[in-house]
Parts: C-alpha cells; sequence; structure tokens
C-alpha cells in the first residue's frame, strides 16, 4: 500500500480546522500532518512538515493565505516537489481566490463543500489535476478580470491549427468529452492534443490554461 497524501491545514477557525481533520482522518489514504492558524504559522508548518497538498483559507489574521501560498510557491527548497495549494474560500467567485491561482495554487473550494467532494479534490490535486473544474474558472475570471493587457507569447505561435482549436474550447471551460463530441474525436485524442498543449506553454493544467487565455485575451 502506498503511503497517505500528507496534508496540512491552516484556516483561523480552530473548529472548522477539527472538523476538516476528522473527515480526513478517518480516511486511510489521508492523513492531517499539520495545522496553523494565520498564514504565518502556515508557512512555518509547511516548511517543516512537508506535506503533499495544503489546504489554505484565504483570509486569515497575521498574514493572509494570499501572501503565505505566494511565499510558498516561490520557495526553492521543495525542488520539484513544491506542495499543491488550494484555497479555501465562502465565496464562489472570490477575487482572491483568482489572484491564488494566477500565482499558481492549484484551485479553490468553497468551506461548505461536501465532505466526499473536498476528499475527492485533494486526491485529485495530488494526482496532479486541478481542484476545480474549467467551467467553474472560468466563470471566475470572467467575473474578477479586466481586459487582458499582456501580449500573447510566442509559444501560442508553435501551436498547430488544430491544437489551437482544441484550446479555444478548453478555454471555454468544455471537458475532454464534450471536446470530443463536438469535434468527432475520442477523448484520448482530445487529451493528447490536451497534453501537447499544455506542454508547448509551459502550463500545469486546464485551469491554468484558462488562466493563460484571459490573461491573453484568448478566451
Amino acid at each position: 500500500m502506498s503511503a497517505p497524501i500528507r496534508v496540512v491545514l491552516v484556516d483561523d477557525q480552530a473548529l472548522f480546522r477539527a472538523g476538516i481533520r476528522m473527515v480526513i482522518d478517518s480516511q486511510p489514504d489521508l492523513e492531517v500532518v499539520g495545522e496553523a492558524g494565520d498564514g504565518e504559522e502556515g508557512v512555518r508548518v509547511v516548511r517543516a512538515a512537508r506535506p503533499d497538498v495544503v489546504l489554505m483559507d484565504i483570509r486569515m489574521p497575521v498574514r493572509d493565505g494570499l501572501a503565505a501560498t505566494a511565499e510558498l510557491l516561490a520557495d526553492t527548497s521543495f525542488g520539484d516537489h513544491p506542495p499543491r495549494v488550494v484555497m479555501l474560500t465562502t465565496f464562489d467567485l472570490d477575487e482572491a481566490a483568482a489572484r491564488a491561482i494566477q500565482q499558481g495554487a492549484s484551485g479553490f473550494l468553497l468551506k461548505d463543500a461536501d465532505p466526499e467532494f473536498l476528499l475527492a479534490a485533494i486526491r485529485t490535486v495530488h494526482a496532479g489535476s486541478a481542484v476545480i473544474a474549467a467551467s467553474a474558472t472560468r466563470d471566475l475570471f470572467a467575473h474578477v478580470m479586466g481586459p487582458a493587457t499582456a501580449p500573447v507569447p510566442p509559444a501560442y505561435g508553435e501551436l498547430t491549427e488544430r491544437e489551437r482549436e482544441i484550446f479555444a474550447l478548453a478555454a471555454r471551460g468544455l471537458s475532454n468529452a464534450e471536446i470530443a463530441q463536438r469535434e468527432y474525436l475520442s477523448e484520448a485524442t482530445v487529451k493528447t492534443h490536451i497534453s501537447r498543449i499544455l506542454a508547448k506553454l509551459a502550463l500545469r493544467d486546464r485551469v491554468q490554461l484558462v488562466v493563460f487565455a484571459f490573461e491573453h485575451g484568448l478566451a
């Protein structure tokens, strides 16, 4: 059996942390390895515990989750295996969550999410995928971002015509299955195209693809 997924909780509400810990520790493949009540303490705990996934509240005293996440994602001491950071928020269209995703967070979760969804999200992000659907990311960025100002990087020009078509559909939040149906392709073929697009644009996942599209006026 593989080692449990190691999780750190960073939230200023002790009762909320206790509830989340109980849910996570009830699973044989998950383990809470640290807790913190503010962003500053959270950075220390994460550096000491070296977790796989961090659940980070956005609004906290001393240092908020946005600043703490930026520091952790810029920390080169983690090498090639930095923790995946998932933001916790009470608002589904949270501008701070959008900024965190732009900085490299792996998505966000609403604090009132069902326990089953929370557990699935931890496993999903640990496996290298985004916690939230690309469609939800698109809605978030459409709500909080103004007109794009960043020039389109040369790497975008390296995409083939077919890859640009797939990129545009993915940027609109369509799933692999929806793209496959629309373009008369197999899901496996769409997945291959998406993987090539992400590699060419140096993007981590589909959520970052949506962010890229909005930042460069390609959405």
